[in-house]
C-alpha cells in the first residue's frame, strides 16, 4: 500500500548498486544468454562462498580479462570447454589453476559416440539390411524426409568431389553457396543420415503391437482403442499409419527396411543396457556391433572416459589418449589432449562449474519476472545486491 510508481522503486534498487566483494580465490565462470542465440553476458561466481560476484555484459575474452586482471588472488577458475574463457584466464591469471566442466566432458563425449554413429551410417544400413529404402513402405512424413536425404546427398557428392580435386574450404564455400560448417559436416561425414526425428510415440508398445499383430488383430483403430486403455496418449493416425505400413510390407514382401533407425536411435540403442531393449532392438544392436566393428571400439572409448570421470581414476588418462587416437572419436581425444591440464583438474580437483549453472537459473528466473527487460545495473543489483 505504499504510494509509489514503479519507475522510483526501480531507482531505489539501482541506487542501492552491489555491495563490496570479498576478493575470491576460487571462482566459477560461464556464459548466459541476453537473447538466446543472438547475445551473451558473462557471469562469474564465488565457488566457495556460493554467489554471484559479477555480470559483464559480453562473452569476449577481453572483456573477462580485464575483470580477473583485479583479481590476481585467484587461484583456480573452473570453466566451460569453450575456449574463450581458457584464453582470458591463461592471460590475467598465468598461475591460476584452470578446471574443465565435468558435465560438459561427460556431454562431450556423448556428443562424439553420436558424431561416431553419424559418420557410420552407412555401414549401419549394410550390417542390418536397409541398404535400400523403398519409399511406398514409409509414411507421409517419412517420405518428405526420405526426399530431403536425396536432396543432400546431391548436395554432399558435389562438396566431396571439390574436396578431391584438392579445392579448399574456403574455395568450396565460395563455389556452392553454402556455409562453412556444412561442408566441414559433410567432409566429416556427419550429413549421412536418412531420417532425423525424435523417438516414435509408438516406440514403448511396438513389442506389444507386433504381438497383436501375430495374433491376428490388425484392425488399426480397434488396436488404438486397446492402447489408450495402457496409457497411450498418441492420435489414432499414428497406429493406423503403423498397421498400413506393416499390411503392404507382407504383401510386397521385399527386404526393404520400411524404417531406417536415425543416428540419435542407433547411438541410444547401442549405450542403454541390454535388460532395457525389446528383441527387435538386441537383433539390431547386435547387427550393427557384428557388421561396424569400429562402432563397438568408439563406444567402449567414450564408456572408458566416462567411467574415468566418475571414478576420478587421473592414473588412466594417458593410457586412455593412446586408445582413442586410433578409434572414431579421435577429434574428441584430440580436443581433451589440447585442453589436458584443465581435463586433469577436472578428474582430480573437487571443484566444477555446476554450481554457476545453477546461478545461471536463478539469474534467468530474475530476468523472466522483467519480462527480459532488466539492464545490466539492474541485474546486478538484483542477483548480487540481493545476495
Amino acid at each position: 500500500m505504499v504510494p509509489v510508481s514503479n519507475d522510483t522503486l526501480l531507482r531505489v534498487v539501482r541506487r542501492r548498486g552491489t555491495p563490496r566483494i570479498v576478493p575470491p580465490t576460487v571462482i566459477g565462470i560461464d556464459d548466459w544468454a541476453w537473447r538466446r542465440n543472438q547475445r551473451y553476458g558473462t557471469i562469474i561466481c564465488d565457488l566457495e562462498r556460493r554467489k554471484t560476484i559479477a555480470l559483464l555484459p559480453d562473452r569476449e575474452p577481453a572483456t573477462a580479462q580485464a575483470w580477473l586482471s583485479d583479481q590476481q588472488q585467484i587461484s583456480i577458475v573452473a570453466r566451460d570447454r569453450g575456449g574463450a574463457y581458457a584464453l582470458a584466464a591463461a592471460k590475467a591469471l598465468p598461475d591460476a589453476t584452470q578446471v574443465a566442466d565435468r558435465w560438459h566432458l561427460m556431454e562431450n563425449a556423448s556428443r562424439a559416440f553420436l558424431d561416431a554413429v553419424r559418420k557410420s551410417m552407412r555401414q549401419i544400413r549394410t550390417a542390418i539390411g536397409s541398404v535400400t529404402i523403398n519409399p511406398e513402405l514409409l509414411t507421409a512424413a517419412e517420405r518428405i524426409q526420405y526426399q530431403g536425404y536425396l536432396h543432400r546427398e546431391d548436395t554432399n557428392a558435389v562438396i566431396l568431389d571439390l574436396a578431391k580435386s584438392g579445392v579448399a574450404i574456403k574455395e568450396i564455400v565460395r563455389c556452392t553457396g553454402h556455409s562453412r560448417g556444412l561442408v566441414r559436416r559433410v567432409l566429416r561425414g556427419q550429413r549421412s543420415d536418412v531420417f532425423r526425428v525424435r523417438e516414435s510415440s509408438l516406440e514403448v508398445y511396438l513389442p506389444w503391437l507386433d504381438a497383436q499383430w501375430s495374433a491376428g488383430h490388425r484392425n488399426g483403430t480397434q488396436l488404438w482403442r486397446e492402447l489408450t486403455r495402457q496409457g497411450f496418449r498418441g492420435c489414432l493416425r499414428v497406429v493406423t499409419e503403423w498397421a498400413t505400413r506393416r499390411r503392404k510390407a507382407e504383401k510386397m514382401d521385399c527386404e526393404a527396411l520400411s524404417r531406417t533407425p536415425s543416428a540419435r536411435t542407433v547411438a541410444r540403442l547401442m549405450t542403454i543396457g541390454r535388460d532395457d531393449l525389446s528383441k527387435s532392438q538386441t537383433v539390431t544392436v547386435a547387427a550393427i556391433e557384428g557388421g561396424v566393428p569400429q562402432l563397438v571400439e568408439a563406444r567402449e572409448v567414450v564408456a572408458a572416459f566416462q567411467a574415468m570421470i566418475r571414478k576420478k581414476s587421473l592414473a588412466d588418462l594417458e593410457s586412455w589418449l593412446e586408445r582413442a587416437r586410433s578409434s572414431l572419436v579421435a577429434a574428441f581425444a584430440n580436443g581433451v589432449a589440447k585442453d589436458r591440464a584443465a581435463v586433469s583438474a577436472a578428474i582430480s580437483s573437487p571443484w566444477s562449474n555446476g554450481q554457476t549453472e545453477g546461478q545461471i537459473t536463478k539469474l534467468k528466473l530474475v530476468k523472466r519476472q522483467m519480462y527480459g527487460r532488466g539492464k545490466i545495473d539492474l541485474l546486478q543489483a538484483r542477483v548480487i545486491g540481493a545476495g
